[in-house]
């Protein structure tokens, strides 16, 4: 898909050469290169942009405070988000992704890396609207063989029902609702907190490892992202 895309980086040379690559994509790209510039640009613009990317040092406003707003703001809310940072521990990019950054790439980058997370970013995008369409139709959510009905509460691969624990379920609807999305343990344990369930960010390996034996070769899917978190791959990521 050809998507409008706003990077806001400060470094020129990075600009110029992922406005190059993102156009020659056919992609409509805006460049900004001060933090609280974007961030008027953003509260006063339409909601056609469809994917952010964002360096997370910037004059003006840090990207992980745009990133932070863009999760707030009602018309952004939902769109992909991309960080750039030449910060690499595993606690910076926790950060990052806690702050609501759908990926993150590190600097510095190989070009093709990052044109390949922007387009399973737009697919992912995609892939979200549809299930968020299904569910408000029939509560159904998909991946492949994978299904669940957040109605019934159930789930199947294939024909199989799958017997799973409600911490379990939890994770899975979590998972499928923002396919390809690194999730940090700190985000998992806000979505399946709630009730008579109790959980820390230590308990989630176990209850992953749970739904990966019952998901049993489909278990692949989730991926394992190191001092990080987990995410559900997608069939073209």
């Amino acid at each position: 898909m050809n998507a409008n895309i706003l990077i806001v980086e400060d470094e020129k040379d990075i600009s110029d050469i992922l406005s190059v690559q993102l156009q020659n994509k056919g992609h409509n790209v805006e460049v900004i290169a001060d933090g609280s510039e974007a961030l008027e640009r953003i509260q006063n613009q339409n909601s056609s942009t469809d994917l952010y990317i964002l360096d997370r040092m910037l004059p003006g406003t840090s990207g992980l405070e745009i990133c932070k707003f863009l999760r707030m703001f009602r018309q952004t809310k939902n769109r992909p988000i991309l960080m750039l940072t030449a910060m690499t521990r595993p606690e910076d990019i926790v950060e990052g992704l806690d702050a609501g950054a759908d990926d993150y790439i590190t600097k510095p980058f190989d070009t093709n890396i990052l044109m390949a997370r922007v387009r399973a970013l737009l697919r992912r995008a995609e892939t979200i609207k549809k299930n968020s369409e299904e569910e408000k139709k029939g509560g159904l959510l998909t991946l492949n063989s994978l299904k669940v009905d957040t109605n019934q509460c159930k789930a199947w691969i294939d024909d199989r029902e799958l017997d799973l624990t409600l911490s379990e379920y939890k994770l899975l609807v979590s998972f499928l609702k923002q396919p390809g999305k690194v999730l940090t343990r700190n985000q998992l344990v806000e979505y399946i907190q709630d009730g008579p369930v109790h959980v820390t960010d230590r308990t989630i390996d176990t209850h992953i490892f749970g739904l990966r034996k019952k998901l049993k070769d489909y278990s692949k899917i989730i991926e394992t992202i190191r001092g990080i978190g987990y995410r559900v791959a997608t069939s073209e990521s």
